[in-house]
């Protein structure tokens, strides 16, 4: 399946879309004044151990202190894995330490001891001594062909484990060899500046976005590279004929005159990945809701009755949502716990098929992940690794007006509300007049259908109350001033 990179860059940030057959799979946004932190390595100090969560707090320079749990510090889990976090670590010590996860909500950086610093071809492991392979190379004589190349280029004196990445397959002992030196010399430049550094201090930076997708994303696949920055073209360029030569024949600059994404669809992809109701071709839909614990995904039939039975109904539905699912946690990059709620089946071979299609739709994801299968509730449970924000947090903030709830209330409820402030606001102060500033919306109410409502609570409290809109205000919004 041919795909194709779209990178467009700005001065304030740089966004990729990947896509495969016409259809965007996914979105990447990286901005110049927040840039991910994953991977970046810091010299920092411990400012708080707790040993009842057996962790401890981490100051690496960010708005909030980081975070680092016992499992994740590899001289315990080495020495020691029952050893208490108390005895490994003690305020104010100085700590070489990795982001495995990026601030996300009011959750601080998750950290890790344990450094991995990524290459072309390799992963480097400084402080261990095996060799992994890629779990997508899956022949074992490739595997093993693979180790002992690997094995016969790094000097038996010489410390430090290397993870084989998926690239390496064709890659030869030349290439393998400039990727363990200059991996080798990349953690010889963090040593040395962590011995003069003064914590909190950033020691390594990982590539930047668009660097990244050469590094990590450009696979066999990949048809081709469009930038449309002719500056940013010729750093890839000099970057890719560096460190992915075989890549750099793909690059291309971008020159025409509609904006890139416009060109291709993109930005009304963003739009609707930022959307809780996702359409389907069949006419069914999927409603899409984030919260801060997990993220649940409703399938629903809509308008969609073209099959002869119901059965079979609800069995396309939930075979086209399988597939609009598994794009979607790709495209707007879900992550964590997610709940799959299929419309409910009562063939077991038609749930193993649903559950088969959803497997085949994410075996594209680049990502870690594991799916349950239905449970006496017919839901799915899966998880999806998160180490970065997602779309819609990475480009929305919380609304100012309904508070992250979806909903406010409604006018005639605010009318009640206002209507039980004055009797409060009567019994406590003896006020001449009580004057209402609120919302049109709520104002027109009091002056129409809740006329009758305020007229009597104006006789019941013996005062008059006067009403103001104020169009400022937000619906739920009102203030009772004393005259």
């Amino acid at each position: 399946m041919n795909e194709e990179f779209l990178i467009n860059v700005t001065p304030q940030e740089t966004r990729v879309a990947l896509v495969q057959q016409g259809v965007v799979q996914e979105l990447h946004v990286e901005r110049s004044a927040s840039r991910g932190l994953v991977s970046n390595v810091y010299l920092g100090k411990v400012v708080r151990v707790l040993p009842g969560m057996q962790s401890a707090f981490i100051e690496i320079g960010l708005e909030r202190t980081a975070f680092l749990h016992v499992a994740d510090i590899w001289e315990g889990r080495v020495g020691d894995a029952s050893r208490p976090i108390e005895r490994i670590l003690s305020e104010g010590q100085k700590l070489v330490v990795q982001v495995l996860k990026d601030p996300i909500g009011t959750k601080g950086a998750r950290l890790s001891t344990q450094i991995s610093i990524a290459g072309r071809l390799l992963v480097y492991l400084p402080q261990e001594k095996h060799i992994g392979i890629s779990q997508r190379i899956e022949d074992e004589g490739e595997r093993d062909a693979l180790r002992q190349r690997l094995m016969r280029l790094i000097p038996e004196d010489e410390m430090g484990g290397f993870i084989v990445r998926t690239m390496a397959e064709t890659a030869s002992d030349q290439d393998l060899a400039s990727d363990i030196a200059y991996l080798r010399k990349t953690w010889a430049d963090v040593q040395s500046a962590a011995r003069t550094a003064k914590p909190p201090s950033l020691l390594y930076e990982d590539l930047n976005l668009a660097q990244r997708v050469l590094r990590d994303l450009v696979s066999g696949e990949t048809s081709g590279i469009l930038i449309d920055s002719r500056e940013n073209f010729q750093k890839l360029k000099a970057f890719a004929a560096e460190y992915t030569p075989q890549v750099e024949p793909l690059l291309e600059h971008y020159t025409g005159e509609r904006p890139l994404f416009d060109l291709n669809g993109i930005e009304e992809e963003i739009q609707k990945a930022l959307a809780r109701r996702v359409d389907l071709k069949s006419g069914g839909y999927l409603i899409i809701d984030q919260t801060e614990a997990m993220t649940t995904i409703d399938v629903n039939t809509g308008g969609f009755v073209g099959m002869r039975n119901f059965d079979d109904t609800i069995f396309k539905t939930n075979l086209e949502a399988a597939q609009t699912i598994a794009r979607q946690l790709r495209l707007r990059n879900l992550g964590g716990i997610i709940i799959l709620d299929f419309i409910d089946m009562e063939s077991d071979e038609h749930k193993s098929a649903v559950l088969e299609e959803l497997n085949r739709a994410l075996s594209k994801d680049h990502t870690r992940m594991t799916v349950n299968g239905f449970t006496q509730l017919g839901l799915v449970e899966m998880t999806r690794k998160r180490t970065r924000e997602s779309l819609a947090h990475v480009l929305c903030e919380t609304c100012s007006t309904c508070g992250g709830r979806g909903e406010v209330k409604t006018a005639r409820s605010v009318c009640y509300e206002i209507l039980r402030d004055l009797l409060r606001e009567a019994r406590q102060f003896n006020a001449r007049e009580y004057r209402v500033l609120a919302a049109p919306s709520v104002i027109d109410l009091f002056l129409d259908e809740e006329s009758q409502s305020l007229a009597m609570l104006s006789d019941f409290i013996g005062k008059p109350v006067s009403l103001h809109a104020e169009s400022g205000y937000t619906q739920e919004q009102f203030d009772i001033v004393l005259l």
